[in-house]
């Protein structure tokens, strides 16, 4: 049997090659992300997203980061939060609720990177023949279950101290709204903008609740991944000065305003009157002050009404003993719910950088 022996170079070569070689399968190691995918959906405060991608400012973040950035848009607006959790994309929109709802209630740790807005009046209790949110009693209501227009119908009837027992909720499609509206059969529906502005021009339509009265508890945001943002700073710094680039330009004075909230009124189905009908439904943060204000004003109570609303129905997961199972970070860094199950985060560390001009 031959005897090999290596020189003390030799085996320090050796180590030196194998180090390298498991040091290319390391994550530590691994190339910095450069791609990445976002999706968003048709709605008033998200408009400025595909406008953002329609006219170079995506592009111009980008290339500043030297990033390849993506923005998607989805026909079917929970689809694409599923796509999301299922590690498709890097970020979407969503509203709070469903944020907790899907991702987070699917073991997704997810951050709320900037709140576009939140409804103001946009999501509507509708009665025909009714002018009082007491009459719903006993009634139909048609609505997209556990929907934020399940939430806004629940919220609606606690204000009146009445509860889902009172009423019998009919799932229907967003899409069928107008048209359900029109039969005899249907006298009560909760839905949103534009749905909402379009069946209450009918003379029989009563608003007779609306989001208005629920200030900050549905918010549009855009969610993304936490360790895609930990590992990949530039992204967050990217995706925030798109936005705020694009709030400077559709909030300004000018035709330039004019001619970017026309077309975002257009991509929509509808046109400048009836966008801007829909953003005055609308809390929109255009600067990064806004945003901060709010997002480090007292969330707790907010967050606390939508999470009971998920666990009455079953939405934060089949292990969820109470609203508090899943842990929600506020920008403060506390934490309500279980401390040690944070799913949710909200930061404000990017809007800072762009208030202090540092992006």
């Amino acid at each position: 049997m031959t005897s090999f022996k290596l020189s003390s170079k030799l085996f320090a070569a050796a180590l030196a090659a194998m180090a390298l070689v498991f040091m290319s399968f390391s994550p530590a190691y691994a190339a910095p992300k450069k791609d990445f995918k976002v999706g968003w959906s048709i709605y008033v405060g998200w408009m400025p997203w595909g406008y953002a991608q329609d006219n170079g400012i995506v592009k111009k973040w980008a290339d500043k980061y030297g990033l390849n950035i993506e923005l998607v848009q989805f026909n079917d607006y929970i689809e694409g939060i599923n796509q999301f959790t299922a590690g498709a994309y890097d970020g979407i929109m969503s509203t709070n609720m469903d944020a907790l709802a899907i991702p987070s209630a699917g073991g997704v740790d997810s951050t709320i990177l900037i709140i576009c807005d939140y409804s103001n009046g946009n999501d509507v209790i509708i009665l025909k023949d009714k002018d009082a949110l007491e009459d719903i009693k006993g009634q139909k209501v048609n609505l997209v279950e556990l929907s934020v227009s399940h939430y806004t119908l629940a919220r609606g009837l606690e204000s009146v101290g009445m509860s889902e027992k009172d009423v019998t909720v009919v799932n229907t499609s967003d899409a069928d709204m107008i048209a359900a509206w029109g039969t005899n059969d249907v006298t009560a529906m909760v839905t949103w903008n534009p749905m909402a502005a379009e069946i209450l021009t009918g003379e029989n339509a009563n608003n007779v609740f609306d989001s208005e009265k629920l200030p900050g508890e549905i918010q549009d945001s855009l969610v993304v991944n936490t360790k895609t943002l930990e590992e990949n700073p530039d992204f967050g710094k990217a995706m925030t000065g798109i936005w705020y680039e694009t709030m400077a330009l559709m909030s300004a004075d000018n035709e330039a305003a004019i001619a970017a909230k026309t077309a975002m009124g257009t991509a929509s189905g509808t046109d400048l009157e009836g966008y801007e009908a829909q953003l005055a439904a609308t809390e929109m943060f255009y600067t990064p002050q806004d945003y901060i204000s709010f997002a480090e004003s007292d969330l707790e109570k907010t967050t606390t009404f939508v999470t009971k609303f998920l666990f009455d129905h079953g939405l934060l997961g089949q292990d969820a003993t109470s609203p508090g199972y899943i842990g929600i970070e506020l920008a403060d860094g506390k934490v309500v719910g279980n401390a040690d199950n944070v799913l949710l985060r909200y930061t404000t560390e990017y809007a800072k950088l762009a208030a202090d001009g540092k992006l």
